[in-house]
């Protein structure tokens, strides 16, 4: 016999219900729920709009207009990014990401050369590729000489003569203050505005391109004579108180009584010796009275000698205000390395140019009647 089956109630016992929970929760659930939303929202619409700017890049490439010429310029130490970005930027290509691809498969990201450019709108990246690898076509040069002993209004005007420029635009260029030199002194008003730039224009032979601003060829005058005079050993000088200024001075007078070049350093002797004993020796130049007067009479007269001017030397001891003229490297070695020598004359003596050289004034005055009776000089 079989017992049935017991049955199991399991009776709980009761527990007391939960506190009610503040009304405040129920909103704190709701805004977080809301800001979700929006947040999710959001990034909806960037992404949608990432994806859309996508698709229509895609859809609808930038586009140029087609062979426009454009003066494109790469600037030195430019990357490719930089020349794709402005390439882009000037309407040359219409993806400048597309272009730098291409440089970059082409590796010529490193041999893209600096330099100005005309190129047209729409070109093919390989070919402007190939043109910036290239380089800049070379640009038009001309030649032109600046002769020394030049004072600087005829230099100027030797410079109009050469060149498309007026001499009033040459003339501006110094004035206005566009060209700077180191040894520009400062203005005086007892002189022409010109006279400060007397000596401060290198003469030589340059080249420049055919569109050279009267500014920038000016200033290439400039720079040349400064370095010059920089780089001029002027210590030989410093014992008599003199300046490099003081030496391109000297180097002035010499270019203007020199013909011979090895006579420039014992011209350059009479100069120091007379001013080591100034006043009693005023220099008493010739070449300091014709730059006085304006004009080469020839040769100097007696009523010459009596210019009212600060570059007359018969009437004003030291060395003139300024240099009287554009000067050669052999006259600024010659000031600064004068010869050792007791001279303090000197005359015109042969028709080749040279000169007698003495140290008292009645040899002097001897080798100048012997000049004078074989025609050299008249006076």
């Amino acid at each position: 016999m079989t017992t049935p089956p017991t049955t199991e109630y399991i009776i709980q016992e009761a527990t007391e219900p939960p506190p009610p929970r503040p009304w405040w929760t129920f909103l704190v659930k709701v805004a977080f729920a809301v800001t979700i939303v929006i947040v999710v929202a959001i990034m909806g619409v960037s992404l949608a709009e990432s994806l859309g700017a996508r698709a229509g890049t895609d859809a609808a490439p930038v586009t140029v207009a087609r062979g426009l010429e454009v003066e494109f310029v790469i600037a030195p130490g430019a990357t490719a990014r930089e020349v794709a970005d402005l390439l882009e930027e000037e309407g040359v290509v219409g993806d400048g990401d597309e272009f730098r691809q291409a440089v970059l498969e082409a590796g010529a990201a490193a041999r893209l050369r600096a330099g100005t450019y005309t190129v047209l709108t729409g070109t093919p990246s390989a070919d402007l590729i190939a043109l910036f690898v290239e380089g800049p076509p070379e640009a038009e040069t001309f030649r032109l000489t600046v002769i020394e002993g030049l004072d600087v209004e005829a230099m100027l005007r030797s410079l109009a003569a050469q060149t498309p420029h007026s001499f009033d635009e040459y003339s501006e260029a110094l004035l206005s203050g566009a060209v700077t030199s180191p040894l520009l002194p400062e203005a005086n008003d007892e002189l022409p505005p010109l006279a400060r730039w007397e000596g401060l224009l290198a003469p030589d032979t340059y080249e420049f391109v055919v569109d050279a601003s009267a500014e920038s060829m000016l200033q290439r005058l400039a720079t040349t004579l400064a370095n010059r005079v920089d780089n001029t050993d002027w210590s030989g000088l410093e014992g008599l108180g003199l300046t490099p200024y003081d030496g391109l001075i000297m180097a002035s007078l010499i270019e203007k009584e020199a013909l011979l070049d090895d006579e420039r350093p014992t011209i350059a002797s009479v100069i120091v010796n007379r001013l080591s004993q100034d006043p009693e020796f005023p220099l008493q130049i010739d070449a300091t009275i014709i730059y006085a007067l304006g004009i080469n009479p020839g040769e100097v007269t007696l009523d010459d000698l009596e210019v009212e001017s600060p570059y007359n030397t018969y009437l004003h001891t030291g060395l003139p205000p300024t240099p009287i003229s554009g000067v050669r490297v052999a006259s600024l070695q010659a000031a600064a390395h004068p010869e050792d020598t007791p001279y303090l004359y000197y005359v015109l003596f042969d028709f080749d140019g040279s000169h007698a050289f003495s140290e008292t004034l009645e040899e002097h005055n001897a080798f100048k009647e012997d000049a004078k009776d074989r025609g050299v000089i008249t006076q």
